[in-house]
């Protein structure tokens, strides 16, 4: 998860919901699994959906009388993972919520969303009378920074990640860009440069920064920031987060790119 996140998602619903919310920290689980899983994108997907089901239903065990997983799953989430209609089709990404699930599971699945685009949940959210913390979020992939994190997944790289893209995220928001921004996120590559830190040679990660537009999540384009703006987020990046030497931004839209790196 990104900085600080299950905290803040644990504090929106419990201000807004009277639920009995049980939040499960399976970060341990979850990593040393994908470390013996090896760097393949589809088997990080497969793998965290697998532990995904796992999870929810040694929970659903402990309260007892659990019978259904409610999940977000939109269609942006089928038509990247399955066919919708049965035919034939190419799986471009096994989303954890849907390609990425184990074929037998103990609970039933509900997707009240599923033949929904992102833009109409929102005016569905606002509709409900939902807060705008919930309904402005920008979309967080459920495999997490597994998938931002291309290669092999170590603690150490997450921890990197994580606190390059809350600079990120914290200079966007200050900037007042937040909502003007689909999606803005960093991934860390697995590719080391040589640099110079004062006197000295470093040979560290290289970190590329990502924003798009979009208004279904089927195509996208990346975010036109001013160069200040960007050298202002970089040369943070670069003094405050120890492990990254070069900055990059992807300047790919969708097609041919997809949002996420994975």
């Amino acid at each position: 998860m990104r900085h600080a996140e299950a905290e803040q998602v644990v504090t929106l619903f419990r201000e807004h919901y009277n639920i009995p919310l049980v939040h499960v920290d399976a970060a341990d689980l979850f990593i040393d699994a994908l470390q013996a899983c090896g760097p393949d994108p589809e088997a990080k997907r497969k793998t965290i959906g697998k532990l995904f089901i796992d999870v929810f239903e040694a929970e659903a065990r402990k309260i007892g009388g659990a019978e259904f997983l409610a999940q977000g799953t939109l269609y942006p989430d089928v038509i990247e993972s399955v066919s919708f209609t049965g035919g034939p089709s190419v799986t471009i990404k096994s989303h954890h919520n849907v390609g990425g699930l184990p074929a037998r599971m103990n609970m039933k699945l509900v997707e009240p969303l599923r033949e929904l685009f992102k833009d109409e949940v929102r005016v569905l959210g606002r509709e409900l009378g939902l807060p705008d913390a919930f309904v402005g979020r920008h979309p967080f992939p459920g495999p997490g920074l597994a998938i931002r994190c291309p290669g092999e997944i170590t603690r150490d790289k997450l921890d990197i990640l994580r606190k390059a893209d809350a600079i990120y995220l914290e200079e966007i928001r200050r900037a007042g860009l937040y909502d003007v921004i689909w999606q803005a996120f960093a991934v860390l590559l697995p590719v080391k440069t040589v640099g110079v830190m004062g006197d000295g040679r470093t040979y560290d990660h290289v970190l590329a920064l990502r924003a798009v537009t979009s208004v279904d999540g089927m195509t996208a384009d990346f975010y036109p920031f001013d160069m200040a703006f960007l050298g202002r987020v970089a040369t943070r990046i670069i003094n405050e987060v120890k492990g990254i030497n070069r900055v990059t931004y992807d300047v790919t839209s969708k097609p041919p790119g997809t949002i996420e790196w994975e």
